[in-house]
């Protein structure tokens, strides 16, 4: 299942790997994001079928039209694939739950221990763990998470796909173009629901300080969301050291932060991204559901205060030592074999689920009366 522009970077590499098994999946697009293309995933040669459920404000009603959509087209599924917290991911597993079909969790036991941040996906995450049959969690710390909460489905690390999908990207990336001097520049990204009002307007004041001031010039990309791309554009549009981007593909985003000196964000792909790329990373969230990062020291939480924001980017820019320290590569996320790993359990899974229907239940053992007495 398949509703966001991430599920389709995260889940492409699981759909190739469960493919060259021979087990060759359907796609269920939910429609959540409008303008997802396939054919940029990699996905344009399996079968997909839209539910026609675009994205609405409220993600909880977003998450009971895709339940509901589904329902009458689960037919003879024998397991559904879901990936992340989004609300396409919970209504998918809902919908599955109550018509008694196995789901599987991919990028299952991330938690920031706060349901209200991020809110809704510490939600929905947590409700889709506590019911999945396969869990695949991406990292040990994520694992031990899934086992504290005393899950009853079965438990796999495996790495995280979005690191699969990062370095087939990379591969195929430009080479790197030289700084060309001038200011230092930032790669910015600010579109999560905890970010919208108040902490935006934070973030895009410290980016103006830093510009007004001649510390650095900032490349924002904006999300797809039209409502937050307006925004920024009232709060930056008027500076000239500031470049506001359009929503981009997956790749021109990885060669945009291959050529930043520091990067500012919310998402959490990019805090899987930037380390395995050695970009510096400022989190512009107050909790993170992906600490590993954070104990390779390649990034930091700086949330959306402005004088926190423009405190530590001025001290990253003056210290070169100090940004050197981040810009070391490490993959605290995976290593690029996770889609492999997932579809190899997969096939297990259901070829012990076949096994099992074709033996029938266990039969219980005849006794001759006077064995049976004798055991008595």
């Amino acid at each position: 299942m398949i509703g966001t522009r991430p599920e389709a970077i995260k889940l492409a590499p699981v759909a190739h790997a469960l493919a060259a098994r021979g087990l060759e999946p359907s796609l269920i697009m939910t429609g959540q994001h409008s303008k997802l293309d396939l054919h940029e995933h990699g996905l344009s040669d399996f079968v997909a079928e839209s539910l026609h459920c675009a994205g609405v404000p409220d993600p909880h009603r977003h998450v009971r039209l895709v339940a509901e959509a589904l329902e009458r087209r689960l037919g003879t599924t024998d397991l559904l694939i879901v990936q992340g917290d989004t609300s396409s991911a919970l209504g998918g597993a809902l919908a599955s739950f109550a018509a008694g079909i196995p789901v599987a969790h991919v990028e299952a036991g991330l938690r920031s221990h706060d349901r209200a941040l991020p809110w809704p996906e510490e939600e929905y995450r947590t409700t889709i763990d506590a019911r999945a049959d396969l869990l695949f969690a991406p990292t040990d710390l994520a694992a031990a998470n899934l086992r504290a909460e005393a899950v009853p489905g079965e438990i796999l690390v495996t790495g995280n796909t979005g690191i699969d999908a990062l370095l087939k990207a990379s591969a195929s990336l430009p080479a790197q173009r030289l700084h060309d001097g001038g200011l230092p520049r930032l790669l910015v990204t600010c579109h999560r629901r905890e970010s919208w009002g108040y902490g935006m307007h934070r973030v895009a004041a410290a980016l103006r300080i830093l510009a007004v001031e001649g510390v650095s010039r900032s490349d924002v990309v904006l999300p797809p969301n039209a409502h937050v791309a307006a925004t920024l554009h009232l709060l930056l549009g008027d500076l000239r050291e500031v470049n506001l981007h359009p929503p981009c593909s997956h790749p021109v985003l990885l060669a945009m932060m291959r050529e930043c000196d520091l990067m500012l964000s919310d998402s959490g792909g990019v805090q899987e991204e930037a380390p395995a790329l050695g970009v510096p990373l400022l989190v512009l969230r107050e909790k993170t559901e992906r600490p590993e990062a954070l104990a390779t020291a390649n990034m930091l939480l700086v949330g959306t205060d402005t004088d926190r924001i423009v405190r530590e980017v001025r001290r990253l820019l003056a210290d070169p030592v100090a940004r050197a320290g981040m810009m070391r590569p490490a993959f605290p996320y995976g290593d690029g074999h996770a889609g492999e790993r997932i579809a190899a359990h997969i096939q297990q899974w259901l070829q012990s689920r076949v096994r099992s229907r074709a033996e029938g239940p266990p039969q219980p053992t005849a006794l001759r009366p006077g064995k049976a007495a004798a055991e008595r």
